[in-house]
């Protein structure tokens, strides 16, 4: 695949991982810290970390147009499905379901492709 002709939805789920990617890393590093309590256990703010982090690296490797980016694209949407679950039983985590939810059906949209 040539990365300097990336399809449209490509070019979309690129997008909507680097926005999971910004949401998730400053909701745990603002938000969640700022709360306290629930929002900062361990394996919440683990699994946001995670996320943000193979949300990147999702982009990462589409952008390059390496055909790898089907097995990249499936565990990032079952990593951003973690982190909706991890957040949906918070108070004020909308911003974060939200953009793990457009990512996760990007992503697995990627994996067909």
């Amino acid at each position: 695949m040539d990365p300097t002709a990336l399809s449209p939805e490509m070019s979309t789920c690129i997008e909507d991982c680097r926005a999971c990617e910004l949401v998730c890393l400053s909701m745990a590093t603002g938000h969640c810290l700022e709360k306290g309590g629930r929002h900062t256990e361990p394996d919440h703010l683990r699994t946001m970390l995670v996320c943000a982090r193979v949300c990147a690296l999702a982009a990462e490797v589409m952008a390059t147009g390496s055909s790898l980016h089907r097995q990249v694209c499936a565990v990032c949407a079952d990593i951003c499905d973690a982190c909706i679950s991890s957040c949906r039983d918070l108070d004020e985590m909308d911003a974060c379901i939200d953009a793990c939810e457009r990512c996760k059906n990007s992503c697995e949209a990627m994996t067909d492709m």
